[in-house]
């Protein structure tokens, strides 16, 4: 299978990335990669090409191999923006996905434009993040699971967002890798919530002030205060 990642043509191949993801809420991106820095996340830009985020540009990392011309990491940010409950997003079940990496069929480097909208359902089952409101109007046509439960959505050829199933099991802070444990419910709960408060409109009530949406902030930073330390072990670094 053929894919446009906004310019650059790539083939799905039969081999996606053996790193696991990491979702660093402090960065906020969802990192893929076999480095565990910043500098080492640097270094690799040398040897590969791609897509990459400079300053003040708003594009998710995507490099390959310069001699393969394989996918080796991808850099996802996460949108300042949730969609609005009206949108109606989900990911039809019966949608085929393919399990695989890239081959880009140039050395070429290219913008790939971040996504601008985000959905969580309130359990945190799945995140899905999305090129714009537009997405849903048509069907998609595939999602390539390129790594452990992250996806891209294909619609006409081309790369229209990407998912992330569980998005607690990968919560972690930087390059740090996440824990091997499954999370909690909780944690699934409050990974929801605390997406919801950093993403627009909740965001921007908060900054005014809203009664309401103080309130959630206030029972979001109380139940994450009053976590037990001796209870659910495995969620510990998550909090």
């Amino acid at each position: 299978m053929e894919i446009v990642l906004n310019s650059l043509d790539a083939v799905v191949t039969d081999a996606p990335l053996p790193f696991v993801p990491r979702l660093a809420l402090d960065m906020p991106q969802v990192i893929v990669g076999g480095f565990a820095s910043r500098a080492e996340s640097e270094q690799q830009a040398r040897t590969t090409f791609g897509s990459l985020q400079w300053l003040w540009s708003e594009e998710d990392d995507i490099r390959f191999d310069k001699e393969s011309h394989e996918l080796v990491s991808v850099g996802l940010h996460m949108p300042s923006e949730a969609a609005p409950a009206e949108a109606g997003i989900h990911i039809p079940g019966g949608l085929p996905t393919l399990r695989g990496g890239l081959r880009a069929d140039e050395v070429r480097d290219f913008g790939m434009p971040q996504a601008t909208v985000l959905h969580c359902d309130a359990e945190a089952a799945e995140l899905i993040c999305l090129r714009d409101l537009a997405v849903p109007d048509a069907p998609l046509e595939a999602r390539i699971g390129i790594a452990l439960g992250l996806a891209l959505l294909v619609q006409d050829g081309a790369v229209v967002g990407w998912t992330l199933a569980d998005p607690a099991c990968y919560l972690t802070s930087g390059y740090t890798a996440p824990v091997q444990s499954p999370p909690s419910p909780d944690t699934r709960r409050q990974l929801a919530e605390c997406l919801a408060l950093l993403t627009r409109p909740l965001v921007d009530e908060v900054m005014d002030k809203e009664p309401d949406a103080w309130r959630r902030l206030r029972t979001a930073e109380q139940t994450l205060s009053c976590f037990q330390p001796d209870a659910e072990v495995g969620d510990r670094p998550r909090r």
